[in-house]
């Protein structure tokens, strides 16, 4: 092992009996780094209550995900130079502290900043293991593999909520954050071992002054997207300054960029019609998926009544689902080396998948909600891994890493987008159903229940909360309350459903946008061999 180890190559490519190890070691990083958000997902609420901020809820998750999605590109464009073994053990060992000083904290701004350093170590887990897998298999078995790869983060989403309150109840909420600790000391072992050391053939300059305008545009503009709607109207003057600010730096990073040497994010990568049909596809694709998903849990607990615990067994079929359309997806491409037949079927998986969501109502039973789930998964398993390979496949070997961690960029960034927009359309459609819906009987109250939100129906402390405000009222009071507890079950419904709209109509542009991707035979072995 420490012979090849110690070896130097020019490219980033793994061969032999140690790409299996190579292999094992990506599938771990990947294992671990995505059942991470699930876990602290479900330690959350005793976090809140022991550190005291609520109001920064959000913060947790914001910080981590503004912090990986940004340096997504930036490992990739450097892996594919420098190779991918010092950023992978950068980045492990960047997580690592990350979550040890999480574990640490005491405060709820020191937990933001500990996340935010975590999520550092975590661009780069994001975007090597895809990349490591591309130097292991050639285009046409990487369908396969790429398959197995969404199983694995399929099983971790559903391990992961039961583990966190395993975890939590068992032990400590710190170690949510500590069990990542031994994961990563194994997995920076097993890079260590597996990865090549790799030196450039020719001398490259770095584009530090395109990294520092990439991470100056896009922090407002995330920031800028999480305060939307909640901290501040969309309106208001600090959003348009942080959208505005935001804006002018990336104009002027795709000015440098068109200039630069050897560009961090270079615009000739949008003339292939392959790569930018790819990154809408998976804009669309990730806008159905968070505005189908996203808020489904609430509409499992709020209006079907089912428990946290209940809930999270409801959503598991899907994820299910999701690791079956992904492996049987990667094995179509590993056996046909072909992917746009694959890509309309998996597009209009996920329309049906949306209309089945958008049928549901006040009385869809459990059952019912587990169907539609699954049908959705299946689709949305099915064409993510395909995007990713066709990617892979149209460039050129020596450049994998750059478009890998682009898509993957690209990717991240709906996430964070999605989040607020959604969760606006959500808190409008509910506010206005409510105003709209609720009894006359009520309306003396309504100055009372002004600071009512989507979020009331899911713990059973938010409802007795509710309650104290009628039990003056004796037998009345109850009557009232059940009335005021249909309404509010009534207008979430409401607000869901003009989510599953919405997540319907980028579903249908999905599928159409599918029609629109190029296909090129996988190649095989050949690929490795190709030069720029």
């Amino acid at each position: 092992m420490s012979t090849y180890s110690s070896a130097v190559q020019t490219t980033n490519r793994i061969t032999g009996s140690r790409k299996w190890w190579a292999l094992a070691t990506v599938l771990l990083t990947m294992f671990f780094s995505s059942m991470d958000q699930t876990v602290v997902s479900t330690a959350m609420p005793t976090i809140i209550g022991d550190l005291k901020g609520f109001s920064l809820y959000a913060w947790v998750f914001s910080a981590y995900m503004m912090a990986s999605s940004i340096t997504v590109p930036i490992y990739g464009k450097l892996s594919d130079v420098f190779g991918r073994k010092p950023f992978y053990l950068f980045g492990l060992t960047v997580f690592g502290i990350g979550s040890a000083i999480s574990g640490q904290s005491h405060t709820m701004m020191e937990l933001i900043l500990a996340r935010a350093f975590q999520g550092i170590g975590a661009g780069a887990m994001m975007s090597m293991p895809r990349a490591t897998v591309g130097d292991i298999f050639d285009p046409k078995e990487r369908g396969r593999w790429m398959g197995v790869m969404g199983a694995v983060f399929g099983v971790s989403s559903i391990i992961g909520p039961s583990l966190g309150g395993w975890i939590t109840d068992t032990f400590s909420w710190r170690w949510v954050f500590y069990i990542n600790l031994p994961f990563a000391l194994l997995a920076i072992l097993g890079v260590l071992f597996t990865l090549p050391k790799v030196r450039a053939e020719h001398r490259v300059k770095v584009d530090w002054l395109g990294s520092v305008l990439l991470v100056i545009g896009l922090l407002p503009i995330l920031l800028g997207f999480t305060w939307a709607g909640s901290k501040y109207a969309w309106t208001s003057p600090v959003e348009i300054i942080l959208f505005a600010g935001g804006a002018l730096f990336l104009v002027i990073f795709l000015i440098w960029e068109r200039r630069a040497e050897d560009a961090l994010l270079s615009p000739t990568l949008f003339k292939n019609r392959i790569f930018s049909m790819s990154l809408i596809l998976g804009v669309l694709v990730g806008m159905a998926m968070f505005g189908s998903l996203m808020f489904l849990p609430v509409y499992v607990q709020g209006v079907v009544g089912l428990n946290a615990q209940d809930s999270g067994w409801v959503m598991a079929p899907m994820m299910l689902s999701f690791i079956v359309g992904s492996i049987v997806s990667g094995q179509v491409m590993t056996r046909t080396g072909r992917y746009r037949v694959l890509a309309w079927v998996s597009g209009a998986i996920i329309v049906v998948g949306s209309i089945l969501l958008n049928q549901m109502n006040l009385y869809t039973h459990w059952s019912t909600v587990v169907i539609n789930m699954i049908v959705l998964g299946l689709g949305i398993g099915s064409l993510m891994p395909l995007l990713n390979v066709a990617v892979q496949n149209a460039f050129p070997y020596s450049m994998m890493g750059t478009v890998n961690s682009t898509q993957q960029f690209v990717s991240s960034l709906s996430g964070v987008i999605a989040s607020p927009i959604f969760g606006s359309i959500l808190d409008k459609s509910f506010s206005a159903k409510f105003k709209q819906s609720l009894p006359t009987d009520l309306h003396s109250l309504s100055s009372q229940l002004s600071n009512i939100n989507p979020q009331s129906l899911l713990t059973v402390q938010a409802q007795k909360a509710i309650a104290v405000k009628f039990a003056p009222y004796g037998s009345v009071g109850q009557a009232l309350y059940r009335q005021l507890l249909h309404t509010i079950k009534l207008s979430l419904t409401f607000g869901i459903q003009h989510l599953f709209a919405v997540g319907l109509i980028f579903a249908i542009l999905c599928f159409i946008g599918t029609f629109f991707l190029p296909e090129t035979k996988l190649k095989s072995k050949e690929y490795f061999e190709e030069k720029n």
